[in-house]
């Protein structure tokens, strides 16, 4: 049996013609455009005239996204509440609890006030938690927004819902998302890197740095800051650079006709990802490499070059997590060694931020400091350093989690004396910074106990149509077909708006 013949003979007109845009052609078309910066390769023709036609003026170049992963307090870090500190420890109203689904609350619990000082920083008075000390230093380059909202209450379906736009498995992340429609201004490094830190990934794994429906050249690729920095990029033992570099040439033979014969884009991809990783050998220990940093920049982030962090491997490492972990400085850091050599997207994720006061790991008042040490001088080392290299004005950075805490204390184990927090959809805070934000401000307001959002809300799509319009992409009209679909990531009903004071 001739299974191409077979596959020609059931291929129609129509069919034929839709698969055509698949062809040299498309690569040509693809390969041109990533080199502009306009849109990666392994698309169709049509897909990539579509993303280009999506596009306008931009503000930002490209992004470094900061994931608390579990999802910090906001009534602990940016949102004082002196009613809150009023009637903490005693019940809550019924009216908030009415009607509502907690992930882990049990009847009636009682209030519970922020233990920490609150304090007003800068030119424009931006209230932060003692917690934050290096954010209060350039708290007049960010913009705090109080009124954030999402449809999601659980960790992994609300982190999907975040960066793919879909709380279900199968979404195309944002920095897929970002690197289709821009392409990367690299060509030896990826569109889009991913760094972890807090010894877990987030609980919905990495498909929040997936390509989803997008081909796969566009997923994340994560990094390590330790050992091997790529996983399988290096030659096996007993193969030069030489005999890989013709052992890729023979596979590239072979996807070629393989892609002529079937016409599967992802062999196109295939090709692509294979030249990428030749070329990732010689630039990845580079770039990764923070030890070529003078010591005030390493001071400036608190990085610690070789730093191994006592997190990685432990079933939880919650309870032995330490102010010095310098796990996430390092990767602030990278994400900023990264983005001058032409990454479009690095996305941090940083686990541990999930302080639901049942056990030593989860204390409001013993580990949520420890978080913040862990991260505070990082991120005001991260700004300083964009800023005073020219670089924060072209580079938008996001701060935050997947959804905010109660102002309520959880209240399931009445066995425990630690404080916590259950999870809370209706309102909590991210904050921007760089990339055609209006710096030096707090957007948006709760209520007397933070519970709802009471002026300008402003929801998860909202801010997934904010970043792809500072990117310069369309959001309404930037699109993917799928399943006879237009995906957006937006979602298909579009009603996400943009938020004119947020933009510079």
């Amino acid at each position: 049996m001739n299974m191409n013949l077979d596959i020609l003979k059931s291929t129609t007109r129509r069919h034929f013609f839709g698969q055509a845009g698949v062809g040299i052609g498309a690569v040509a078309l693809g390969s041109m455009l990533g080199r502009e910066g306009q849109a990666a390769p392994a698309v169709s023709a049509a897909e990539a005239m579509k993303a280009r036609t999506a596009m306008r003026p931009a503000k930002a170049k490209r992004v470094i996204y900061l994931h608390m992963a579990g999802s910090p307090s906001q009534l602990d870090l940016f949102d004082f509440k002196p009613t809150l500190q009023k009637f903490s420890g005693q019940k809550c109203p019924q009216e908030l609890l009415d009607g509502k689904r907690f992930a882990f609350i049990k009847g009636v619990p009682n209030l519970l006030g922020t233990p920490f000082k609150f304090a007003k920083h800068g030119q424009s008075g931006a209230e932060l938690s003692e917690l934050l000390p290096g954010l209060a230093r350039v708290a007049d380059d960010v913009a705090i927004v109080k009124s954030m909202t999402t449809e999601q209450f659980n960790h992994a379906p609300a982190q999907l819902f975040l960066h793919t736009g879909q709380s279900q498995f199968g979404g195309a992340s944002l920095g897929a998302w970002a690197t289709y429609g821009l392409g990367s201004e690299s060509q030896n490094l990826p569109g889009f890197v991913v760094l972890a830190s807090g010894g877990k990934t987030p609980d919905a794994g990495k498909s929040v740095w997936g390509n989803g429906f997008l081909p796969s050249i566009y997923q994340g690729v994560q990094c390590r800051n330790t050992g091997e920095p790529v996983l399988y990029v290096t030659n096996p033992p007993g193969l030069d650079r030489a005999g890989r570099r013709e052992t890729l040439d023979t596979l590239r033979a072979l996807n070629e006709l393989q892609a002529a014969t079937v016409g599967d884009p992802e062999t196109l991809t295939r090709i692509e990802q294979y030249e990428l990783a030749f070329r990732m050998q010689m630039s990845v220990p580079e770039v990764m490499d923070i030890s070529r940093e003078p010591q005030h920049i390493l001071d400036l982030y608190g990085a610690k070059p070789g730093h191994k962090s006592a997190a990685d491997g432990a079933d939880d490492p919650r309870p032995g997590y330490t102010g010095s972990d310098a796990a996430f400085a390092n990767n602030c850091l990278l994400a900023r060694r990264l983005i001058e050599q032409g990454v479009r997207f690095v996305q941090l994720f940083d686990w541990g931020w999930d302080h639901h006061g049942v056990s030593p790991g989860e204390d409001i008042v013993g580990t949520l400091p420890i978080k913040c040490q862990q991260i505070d001088r990082a991120v005001s080392g991260l700004l300083t350093d964009l800023k005073q290299r020219g670089l924060l004005d072209e580079t938008l950075v996001v701060w935050g989690g997947e959804f905010g805490r109660t102002p309520m204390q959880q209240n399931n184990r009445p066995d425990v004396t630690w404080l916590g927090r259950d999870h809370h959809p209706f309102a909590f805070t991210m904050w921007l910074a760089g990339g055609g934000v209006k710096g030096g401000q707090t957007y948006g307001e709760t209520d007397d106990l933070g519970y709802y959002i009471t002026r300008d809300k402003m929801d998860v799509r909202d801010l997934q149509a904010t970043i792809l319009h500072l990117l310069g992409l369309d959001p309404w009209t930037f699109a993917y077909t799928f399943q006879g679909l237009e995906n957006r990531l937006i979602g298909p009903e579009g009603k996400a708006k943009l938020h004119p004071q947020l933009l510079a």
